[in-house]
Parts: structure tokens; sequence; C-alpha cells
């Protein structure tokens, strides 16, 4: 009895000297640019942020609790924001969760689909936690909303959610006339890796003639590739809020099963054998990046000394099934219209613009906005009131516009 009272006793001090280091640390390394609006806003909530990631990263390595266990807990703790106006059934399509929303007024006609997967990481994000926005999305649109809940880290590692977000798409796209959809609009759209997500499952549905086509794709602040991280975006973003190069990293490594022991080589691509960069150097290369966006004095893009047992780790990177910037020409020509959304203080910022590029090429029709004062993850921010910010609803506002003009 006397140990648990000493335990309880020490907590308290235990927590406030974790967040105290933690203070410390966040005030040293992050970077917060000058354009940014509300400035000490974004810096208290990225401080939160490091402080349960360091509270989890603890608990794992005391064997108490996997990392993002606590932090789905956590999570899972925070309020849902429900709209009167839209009906929300939740339904499982084999084993995977989904939620559908569809506006409670009548249709005298078949509605949009908007297929979304939502961000996070691999390892947080939940249908819970983008309720809110995908409700917006469906009274806003008039469209019926399927949101796909995949399985998440710790327990399931790639390719879990390709397969689940893939797998729940057929079974919707099968069923269209059951949820009163119009099977010549439907849309997939996803934030983040949901974004990375709808890459990849939109080309994987073009091999499948037998299923309604997808009528445009929606892809924000996406990843598309796992390979070269000396992109300007990189560079310049690395210790902005609220996707850090780091959290990057640690989330990459937790998913794709990699030795995080192999960071330096990865980051520096010595990982990157030269006969593969100089065949997809022209897709992978920041020569395709629009020059305003590169640093004053950009670092030039060369690779590390080739590290072999760094590229057995990670060869898997460069399939298309996860790196979908490195599909064939006839598989991204085939594509539908995309709707790209980047944000100037994010770190996978150049991912959207190599794709855009790629896309362009193969003469895929591609509608780009751009956010100026936009940081990963604001999008979730919108309906957050004193920790909301302007370019939430500036993003919002232009996936709503292009998905009405479908």
């Amino acid at each position: 009895m006397a140990v648990l009272w000493l335990l309880l006793a020490g907590l308290p001090s235990f927590l406030v000297g974790v967040f105290a280091w933690v203070l410390i640390q966040h005030f040293l390394t992050t970077e917060i640019p000058s354009t940014l609006k509300h400035p000490v806003k974004l810096w208290f909530i990225h401080g939160m942020l490091l402080y349960v990631v360091t509270l989890g990263n603890i608990l794992e390595k005391l064997r108490i609790c996997a990392m993002p266990r606590f932090l789905q807990f956590l999570e899972g703790l925070m309020p849902i924001n429900k709209d009167p106006n839209v009906l929300v059934t939740d339904l499982h399509f084999g084993t995977i969760p989904v939620r559908l929303l569809k506006p409670k007024k009548a249709s005298s006609q078949p509605r949009r689909g908007i297929i979304f997967y939502h961000g996070g990481g691999a390892m947080i994000g939940s249908l819970d936690r983008y309720q809110s926005l995908c409700s917006l999305l469906a009274s806003e649109t008039d469209s019926v909303v399927l949101m796909v809940g995949y399985r998440k880290l710790p327990g399931y590692h790639h390719p879990v959610l390709i397969n689940d977000c893939q797998n729940a798409s057929i079974y919707f796209l099968k069923n269209l006339a059951s949820f009163g959809v119009d099977p010549s609009r439907v849309v997939l759209c996803g934030e983040s890796i949901g974004g990375w997500a709808v890459a990849i499952v939109t080309q994987a549905l073009t091999c499948i003639p037998s299923l309604p086509q997808i009528k445009a794709q929606i892809l924000i602040c996406p990843l598309v590739n796992f390979i070269n991280f000396q992109l300007p975006s990189h560079q310049q973003n690395k210790n902005v809020p609220l996707l850090t190069r780091d959290f990057m990293f640690m989330c990459m490594c937790k998913y794709l099963v990699i030795d995080p022991s192999w960071k330096d080589a990865i980051l520096t691509g010595s990982a990157i054998p030269l006969d593969k960069w100089k065949k997809y150097r022209k897709w992978l290369s920041y020569d395709n990046i629009p020059r305003r966006f590169w640093s004053q004095d950009p670092q030039p893009e060369i690779l590390g000394p080739f590290n072999e047992a760094a590229y057995l780790e990670t060869k898997h990177t460069w399939n298309a099934e996860l790196s979908p910037l490195l599909a064939d020409d006839k598989t991204i020509a085939q594509l539908p219209e995309t709707f790209l959304v980047s944000c100037e203080h994010d770190i996978l910022r150049d991912d959207a613009l190599l794709y855009k590029k790629r896309l362009e090429d193969q003469g895929v029709p591609v509608s780009w906005y751009h956010v100026e004062d936009g940081f990963h993850g604001c999008l979730l921010l919108f309906d957050k009131k004193c920790f909301s910010f302007p370019c939430s609803m500036k993003l919002i506002n232009a996936v709503i516009s292009y998905i009405k003009s479908i």
C-alpha cells in the first residue's frame, strides 16, 4: 500500500517534469513561419501534441501501452460535433467499419457519392474525429458520404490500410443504387495518408472496368512517394507543425515496419540505388517543383554514399502500390480528373506538386488549390472555435466548391 501511495504522490511530479522537458525541446526545435496567422495558437497545439506523444512513448518503453493506442484512447475522449441535418449510419462492410452520412432532406434523384479516407499517419484519426468534416461535405454538397474506418497501428501494418479502403470502396461501388448514389458522380477524397490511399485505390480501380468509373479524385495534402526526402518542402518545413519530419518518419517506420536506425540513410538518399534514381528521377526530382517554391539557397539534391543494407530494408517503397507517383504512364493516363490541395507550410507540399506535374504530363485534367497560409492538419481545426485558423475554412470551401462543380 505504501508503494502505491508513493507512486500516486510521484505521478504529478513526473507529469510536470515531462511537460517541462517537452516544452524546452519544443521551444528549441519547432519553427513557426512568420507568414502563419495565429502563431502562438499553433505553437500551443503542437506543444500539447508533442506532450501526449512523449507520454505515449514512455508508456510504450515501459511496456504498459503501445504509443498509438494511448493516442487513440485520448482521441476517443474528445466530443463529436453532430449536425442535426445529417443522417449518420454506422455499418460494416465485412469486417471494415464504415459510416454513411447523407442529408436528412429527401432527394428526388440519386445523389453524388463521396468516398472519404481520413488522415492521421495510420496511427491516429478516426470516423469520430472526421465526422464533422464529412457532415459538412454531405450537407453543403448534397452528397452521400461514405467514411472508411480502416484498421491502423499498432496492430495493423501495410497493406491493411490500403486493402480496407479498396475493399470498402469496391463494395460501395457495387451497391450504389441501394445507397441512393448516382453511379456517374462518385468522388474519392482523402487527406494526408488518406490522400495517399486515394491515389493508390484510384489507380487500382482503373483496372476493374466492371465497376462504375470514378468521376474525380480529391487529394488533400497527400503523400505520394516514400523515396525522395530532399524536396524543398522537406528542407523548409521539417520542423513546422503539425507534421514535423520526426513525427512523419516515426509513422512511416511503424507502418511500413522499417527499422528507424536507417533514418539518416533514408533521409540523405543513401538507400537509393543510382540506377533506380536515373530511371525515376524524371518524376521524383525537385526539378519538377516550380522554382518559386525553392529555397533562396536550395541544398543540392545529392544522394549519399549508397548503402545496400538500407536499400534492402526499404526497397518495397519503390513499388507503385506504396509510391503512386511511380505508376506507369498507361495507369496514370487512365486516371479521372483530379483536385489537388497543397499547403505552403507543409512538409508534404511538394508531393502534391510532383503528382500534379505527373498527371498533367499524361493529359489528366488537374485543378490545384494552394493555401498560402496553410499547414499540415489545418483541415481538422475548422470547427475548433478558439483553436481554428482562417486557412482551415479556405481549404474546406475550395473542396466544397470543386465537388459542387462536378
